[in-house]
């Protein structure tokens, strides 16, 4: 088991560090550029406040913490956490004109963080590439305070069976896409299969709730393609 994790940990890592450069524009590119309205209503239901602390993991490039700080007028506070060095400092490079912001190289399943800092936790396609979730969503539990807030986006299970026809068809090519625009094409084969192969959301929901969260629930987004998930430290 550990030798699994550990290679899991290694191609996720090595993934990251190929594609750092381009990450955004093919993100932009094989979904159309939803993603960014995925993105807008994940941080809609998350509500920001002023004064909250959030910690945002597998932060990547701060898509998440930039529209949080925007939407609180930076007078919130964001702890990135992402476990790649080349992502990380893409994301310092894009934030660098946002205050109150920092950041931090590692794990989901080991946050150098004290426990009950944080209002919200959130991860934004990065959960379904954690060596182990369990830990993870342990660790999560554990930073949040008494109060605070798990919110998860991440692609998911589609609902409609013509849609999910079309999906898998197009998921095919987004191989071919990355090694068109990224230059190769093996971290899009990693994509395409580890959302193939991750939880539903019903799954992914028992899971949270079986790591100690309450009022666990989830909202689909287009039809399934990616889902948020929210769950609640009591």
């Amino acid at each position: 088991m550990k030798s699994n994790i550990q290679d899991k940990s290694s191609l996720v890592d090595s993934v990251f560090t190929k594609v750092f450069k381009k990450y955004d524009l093919m993100n932009d590119i094989i979904s159309f550029g939803v993603h960014r309205s995925w993105k807008e209503k994940f941080i809609d239901w998350m509500n920001p406040q002023n004064d909250q602390k959030l910690i945002d993991v597998a932060s990547g490039t701060g898509d998440i913490a930039r529209l949080f700080l925007k939407k609180t007028n930076s007078l919130s506070h964001v702890t990135c956490v992402e476990p790649n060095k080349k992502m990380l400092s893409e994301g310092k490079t894009r934030l660098k004109n946002f205050k109150n912001l920092s950041w931090v190289n590692a794990s989901a399943e080991k946050l150098p963080l004290a426990e009950n800092t944080f209002d919200i936790y959130s991860i934004s396609y990065g959960i379904r590439n954690v060596s182990n979730i369990n830990n993870s969503l342990k660790e999560a539990y554990r930073v949040l305070k008494p109060g605070g807030r798990f919110m998860c986006l991440e692609f998911s299970k589609i609902n409609n069976e013509i849609i999910n026809f079309l999906y898998k068809k197009y998921s095919k090519t987004i191989p071919y896409i990355g090694k068109l625009i990224a230059g190769d094409d093996e971290p899009y084969k990693y994509l395409v299969n580890s959302i193939d192969s991750f939880y539903s959301q019903e799954e992914l929901k028992d899971l949270i709730f079986n790591n100690g969260f309450e009022n666990v629930e989830y909202r689909n987004l287009s039809n399934g393609i990616s889902a948020i998930h929210s769950g609640w430290k009591i």
